[in-house]
Protein backbone atom coordinates (compact mmCIF):
# COMPACT_ATOMS: atom_id res chain seq x y z
CA UNK A 1 0.00 0.00 0.00
CA UNK A 2 1.05 3.51 -1.07
CA UNK A 3 0.54 6.93 0.58
CA UNK A 4 -0.25 9.96 -1.63
CA UNK A 5 0.28 13.20 0.05
CA UNK A 6 -2.84 14.56 -1.41
CA UNK A 7 -4.77 11.44 -2.25
CA UNK A 8 -4.40 9.08 0.68
CA UNK A 9 -3.55 5.88 0.67
CA UNK A 10 -3.38 3.89 -2.79
CA UNK A 11 -2.63 0.43 -4.37
CA UNK A 12 0.19 -0.45 -6.98
CA UNK A 13 -2.51 0.00 -9.53
CA UNK A 14 -3.90 3.20 -8.34
CA UNK A 15 -0.76 5.12 -8.32
CA UNK A 16 0.48 3.51 -11.61
CA UNK A 17 -2.83 5.10 -12.91
CA UNK A 18 -2.10 7.99 -10.70
CA UNK A 19 1.29 8.48 -12.72
CA UNK A 20 -0.41 7.58 -16.35
CA UNK A 21 -2.80 10.41 -15.00
CA UNK A 22 -0.03 13.05 -14.79
CA UNK A 23 2.45 12.03 -18.17
CA UNK A 24 -0.90 12.05 -20.25
CA UNK A 25 -1.67 15.63 -18.56
CA UNK A 26 1.19 17.15 -20.79
CA UNK A 27 2.13 14.09 -22.93
CA UNK A 28 4.87 15.78 -25.04
CA UNK A 29 6.97 16.89 -20.83
CA UNK A 30 10.25 14.82 -20.28
CA UNK A 31 9.58 12.65 -17.45
CA UNK A 32 11.60 10.35 -15.29
CA UNK A 33 11.01 7.91 -12.48
CA UNK A 34 12.92 8.51 -9.34
CA UNK A 35 12.77 5.78 -6.34
CA UNK A 36 14.51 5.78 -3.10
CA UNK A 37 14.75 4.58 0.44
CA UNK A 38 15.19 5.64 3.66
CA UNK A 39 15.24 4.39 7.24
CA UNK A 40 15.12 4.85 10.76
CA UNK A 41 15.88 2.80 13.79
CA UNK A 42 13.50 3.13 16.81
CA UNK A 43 11.85 -0.18 18.80
CA UNK A 44 12.91 -2.00 15.06
CA UNK A 45 13.43 -0.63 11.72
CA UNK A 46 11.28 1.78 9.95
CA UNK A 47 11.79 1.93 6.07
CA UNK A 48 9.69 4.43 3.74
CA UNK A 49 10.09 4.08 0.31
CA UNK A 50 9.32 7.40 -1.96
CA UNK A 51 8.52 6.70 -5.78
CA UNK A 52 8.71 10.13 -7.67
CA UNK A 53 7.79 11.28 -10.85
CA UNK A 54 8.76 14.24 -12.39
CA UNK A 55 7.96 16.10 -15.36
CA UNK A 56 11.51 17.83 -15.60
CA UNK A 57 11.31 21.25 -15.23
CA UNK A 58 7.94 21.43 -14.25
CA UNK A 59 7.12 20.02 -11.10
CA UNK A 60 6.23 16.43 -9.71
CA UNK A 61 4.37 14.07 -7.42
CA UNK A 62 5.83 11.66 -4.93
CA UNK A 63 3.78 9.10 -3.09
CA UNK A 64 5.73 6.56 -0.41
CA UNK A 65 5.56 3.01 1.63
CA UNK A 66 5.78 2.54 5.04
CA UNK A 67 7.38 -0.95 5.94
CA UNK A 68 8.60 -2.46 9.32
CA UNK A 69 11.56 -4.53 9.99
CA UNK A 70 13.54 -6.05 12.80
CA UNK A 71 15.77 -3.60 14.21
CA UNK A 72 18.54 -3.35 11.56
CA UNK A 73 21.84 -2.30 13.06
CA UNK A 74 24.69 -2.96 10.56
CA UNK A 75 24.94 0.03 8.38
CA UNK A 76 26.07 -2.15 5.46
CA UNK A 77 23.12 -4.08 5.89
CA UNK A 78 20.59 -1.40 6.66
CA UNK A 79 21.97 0.44 3.14
CA UNK A 80 22.05 -3.02 1.07
CA UNK A 81 18.32 -3.48 2.47
CA UNK A 82 16.74 0.14 1.46
CA UNK A 83 18.36 -0.52 -1.50
CA UNK A 84 16.83 -3.66 -2.25
CA UNK A 85 13.22 -2.57 -1.42
CA UNK A 86 14.25 0.14 -3.91
CA UNK A 87 14.69 -2.05 -6.81
CA UNK A 88 11.99 -4.33 -6.04
CA UNK A 89 9.33 -1.48 -6.00
CA UNK A 90 10.94 -0.96 -9.51
CA UNK A 91 10.42 -4.33 -10.15
CA UNK A 92 6.88 -4.28 -9.38
CA UNK A 93 6.32 -0.61 -11.22
CA UNK A 94 7.81 -2.14 -14.20
CA UNK A 95 5.43 -4.64 -14.61
CA UNK A 96 2.59 -2.54 -13.91
CA UNK A 97 4.05 -0.19 -16.39
CA UNK A 98 4.08 -2.23 -18.76
CA UNK A 99 0.76 -4.07 -18.59
CA UNK A 100 -0.53 -0.22 -18.74
CA UNK A 101 1.36 0.53 -21.95
CA UNK A 102 3.73 3.00 -20.54
CA UNK A 103 6.82 0.86 -19.86
CA UNK A 104 9.71 2.98 -20.91
CA UNK A 105 9.66 5.96 -18.59
CA UNK A 106 13.44 6.97 -17.56
CA UNK A 107 13.81 5.35 -14.26
CA UNK A 108 16.75 6.28 -11.20
CA UNK A 109 17.04 4.55 -7.91
CA UNK A 110 18.39 7.31 -5.28
CA UNK A 111 20.92 5.80 -2.33
CA UNK A 112 20.78 7.49 1.09
CA UNK A 113 24.82 7.35 0.94
CA UNK A 114 26.98 10.01 -0.09
CA UNK A 115 31.03 10.43 -0.47
CA UNK A 116 31.02 12.54 3.54
CA UNK A 117 30.78 10.25 6.32
CA UNK A 118 30.51 6.28 6.74
CA UNK A 119 28.63 5.54 3.97
CA UNK A 120 31.07 6.40 1.40
CA UNK A 121 32.87 2.94 1.65
CA UNK A 122 30.05 1.43 0.79
CA UNK A 123 28.97 3.63 -2.33
CA UNK A 124 31.06 1.11 -5.33
CA UNK A 125 28.72 -1.89 -3.84
CA UNK A 126 25.78 -0.34 -3.81
CA UNK A 127 25.96 1.73 -6.70
CA UNK A 128 26.86 -0.97 -8.49
CA UNK A 129 23.88 -3.27 -7.15
CA UNK A 130 21.81 -1.17 -9.15
CA UNK A 131 23.64 -0.23 -12.07
CA UNK A 132 23.77 -4.52 -12.39
CA UNK A 133 19.77 -4.52 -12.29
CA UNK A 134 20.30 -1.94 -15.79
CA UNK A 135 19.45 1.45 -14.11
CA UNK A 136 21.21 4.29 -12.76
CA UNK A 137 21.86 5.07 -9.29
CA UNK A 138 22.23 8.58 -7.38
CA UNK A 139 24.02 9.30 -3.79
CA UNK A 140 24.17 12.29 -1.56
CA UNK A 141 23.68 14.96 -3.03
CA UNK A 142 22.11 14.19 -5.66
CA UNK A 143 20.12 11.43 -4.20
CA UNK A 144 16.83 13.81 -2.85
CA UNK A 145 14.51 10.49 -3.47
CA UNK A 146 15.83 8.64 -0.54
CA UNK A 147 17.83 11.41 1.66
CA UNK A 148 14.75 14.33 1.46
CA UNK A 149 11.22 12.50 0.58
CA UNK A 150 11.81 9.29 2.28
CA UNK A 151 13.90 10.54 5.31
CA UNK A 152 11.15 12.70 5.88
CA UNK A 153 8.34 10.18 6.38
CA UNK A 154 10.87 7.57 8.10
CA UNK A 155 10.83 9.61 11.40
Amino acid sequence: MFVSPTKGPMSLEDMVADILSYINYDPHGEYQLVIGSDSHNGAGTHIVTAVIIRRLGKGARYFYRHSHHEIIRSLRQKLYYETAISLEVVQALREQLEQDGAGELNIEIHIDAGYVGPTRELIKEIVGMVVANGLSAKVKPHSFAASSVADRHSK
